[in-house]
């Protein structure tokens, strides 16, 4: 067995299996000789199809392997423009995205955390009614910035956060006993989307404090490095010169022609060859104080290889296990950052011996070791090159999600219909009172997983630490007992982030859909609908889609104690594993 390493950019490869290790020298011998890394920054579109259409849209999505340098150049504005906003009188700041416009901020807030005197950043990109009212109820409207953040200008969620942003504020100045600053909502709204039709399409986008126009030929999950992300780190004070620094410094790297000494190639042909080998499951294993960054990559590598039937499944936040726990189908990825306080530990033992089991028992790694958190700058740089080179490897584009819109169309179907509403329980979902029933009907489609499934939870509620918890047992409970991948997302989320690996990825995705009922719902204002109307509409659609292209979907029905019920969905799944003699 040889290790790759200790490798580019503090990353070593070991692949245990000689067959899988010899696909994969054989594949970085070719990836060399056709100069893939040259290829990739003299925008040859080859690499990834031979059709004129295909290629023309390719080419107008490749502006990421500038952004790190335009942005560099863009520093002193950014700076000035979280000074400007801190200096007016701010004290919070709510980025409302979808997707790529709210998970890359989400990184560097859960990351960096606020410096002292800067803002309180919080990132909305749900639309249960109880998640937008725990992110924005608590924050003086007249005292928050919000961020309307859709690189396309029409995304629904940004749109439905913002109409009720602007009611909020146009209300609080209404009512306020001094003169206020601001004469207007539009006073404290900024707007990060591209320019042209995206940014005509925002409503009261004339009326804006500012608008920040990234280039238009970066695509949104590989906007990290643009307007999306860094707008949000000028507001926490983090510097963003060395952020910024270490994403130029990967990027020289992967240009590299010679793969075993390129991060980016070398990475992304193990992530291709391994999945055409059938080692699809992409786990991480991050220190605490990075873990954030899984969600990040989560969406990178589900929307740009889960298409025409192929794909890399990652997953995210599953506890970590014992080694008899994991079929044959895993690729763990190790992200140790060397100013950790202390290692991840599973089951009482630490991440690392438990991989070097792993590794033992035949499963490949990758460990990359981050020497400080400014170096994610870099890792952003880095995944993005290996998940383009994944898609050649793949034999598809990483550029588009060609799926996505499906299930977007069934809920804007549902709405027109008003039926949104009903969409919770007119499909006869599961509900939690019965518990043997409901048990029976999970061991009953626990049955419909093929052999190489992943077990996908997928959480239309209000997101919160408990919930995580409960999601993190339940994924535990449904791995040990079925030697089978889990992964979990609040909806509708992940519709923008694992929703395109769902639909278009390997037909292998088994689902365990949740919905609640809204005690307290929410009016969109200037909308024909709610946030309880929205979001049972959106959990709808995507059942809908999913069912139609005949994927195992469990529909559970939770009630109006959410938490409640998931204690119940615990039990409920414990009851069908030990039917099935699994535990």
């Amino acid at each position: 067995m040889t290790d790759r390493g200790p490798g580019p950019a503090g990353m070593t490869i070991t692949i245990p299996d000689p067959t899988r290790r010899d696909a994969y020298e054989t594949a970085l011998e070719r990836a060399g000789g056709a100069d893939w890394a040259g290829r990739l920054f003299q925008r040859d579109t080859t690499l990834w199809t031979e059709d004129p259409a295909v290629a023309g849209a390719i080419n107008d999505r490749l502006g990421w392997l500038d952004a790190p340098a335009h942005f560099a150049m863009q520093v002193p504005a950014l700076e000035g423009f979280g000074e400007a906003v801190r200096e007016s009188g701010f004290t919070a700041a709510i980025v409302a995205g979808m997707g790529g416009s709210s998970l890359a901020p989400q990184v560097l807030v859960r990351v960096f955390g606020t410096t002292e005197d800067w803002l309180d950043v919080r990132v909305l990109d749900s639309t249960d009614p109880a998640a937008v009212a725990a992110v924005v109820d608590d924050l003086d409207p007249l005292t928050t910035l919000f961020i309307v953040a859709t690189k396309s200008g029409t995304t629904t969620e940004p749109l439905a956060f913002q109409a009720d942003a602007w009611e909020r504020v146009e209300q609080a100045i209404h009512h306020s006993h001094e003169r206020f600053r601001f004469a207007s909502p539009g006073d404290m709204m900024v707007a990060i989307t591209d320019p042209g039709k995206s940014l005509d399409a925002i409503p009261h986008h004339r009326d804006l404090r500012q608008q920040l126009l990234n280039p238009p030929n970066i695509g949104g999950r590989y906007s990290a490095l643009t307007y999306v992300g860094l707008a949000a780190g000028s507001l926490i004070g983090i510097d963003l010169d060395p952020l910024l620094q270490s994403a130029n410094a990967m990027l020289g790297a992967c240009q590299e022609p010679d793969p075993d000494r390129n991060p980016g190639l070398s990475l992304g042909i193990a992530l291709g060859t391994l999945a055409r080998a059938g080692v699809d499951k992409l786990t991480f294993v991050a220190d605490p104080e990075i873990e954030a960054f899984g969600s990040w990559l989560e969406q990178l590598i589900a929307e740009s290889t889960g298409k025409h039937g192929v794909g890399i499944v990652p997953v995210d936040l599953e506890p970590l296990g014992a080694v008899d726990a994991y079929g044959p189908d895993r690729l763990f990825v190790r992200l140790d950052l060397q100013v950790s306080s202390g290692p991840v530990a599973g089951d009482g033992t630490a991440a690392d011996a438990r991989l070097a089991e792993l590794e033992a028992a035949g499963h490949p790694v990758i460990r990359i070791s981050i020497e400080d958190p400014m170096d994610l700058g870099a890792e952003f740089v880095r995944w993005e090159v290996a998940t383009a080179f994944a898609g050649a490897v793949l034999g598809i584009n990483p550029f588009d999600q060609p799926d996505v819109e499906s299930a977007k169309e069934q809920t804007r179907r549902l709405l027109e219909e008003g039926h949104g509403g009903k969409a919770a329980t007119d499909d006869g979902a599961i509900g939690i009172a019965d518990e043997i029933a409901l048990a029976a009907a999970i061991g009953a489609q626990l049955e419909r997983a093929v052999p190489e499934a992943y077990l996908a939870i997928q959480a239309f509620i209000a997101p919160t630490a408990a919930r995580d918890e409960a999601f993190a047992r339940i994924r535990v409970l449904l791995r040990d007992g079925t030697r089978r991948a889990t992964t979990a997302g609040y909806g509708p989320r992940f519709l923008h982030s694992t929703g395109q690996l769902h639909k278009g990825g390997a037909p292998i995705g088994w689902f365990l859909q949740l919905t609640a009922d809204h005690p307290v719902d929410r009016p969109i204002h200037g909308w024909p609908y709610t946030f309880g109307t929205l979001i049972d509409a959106q959990a709808a659609g995507d059942r809908r889609v999913l069912t139609d292209r005949g994927l195992p979907v469990l529909h559970v029905h939770l009630g109006p104690d959410p938490d409640a019920g998931l204690a119940a969905l615990e039990r409920a799944v414990a009851t069908a594993l030990a039917d099935r003699g699994t535990t």
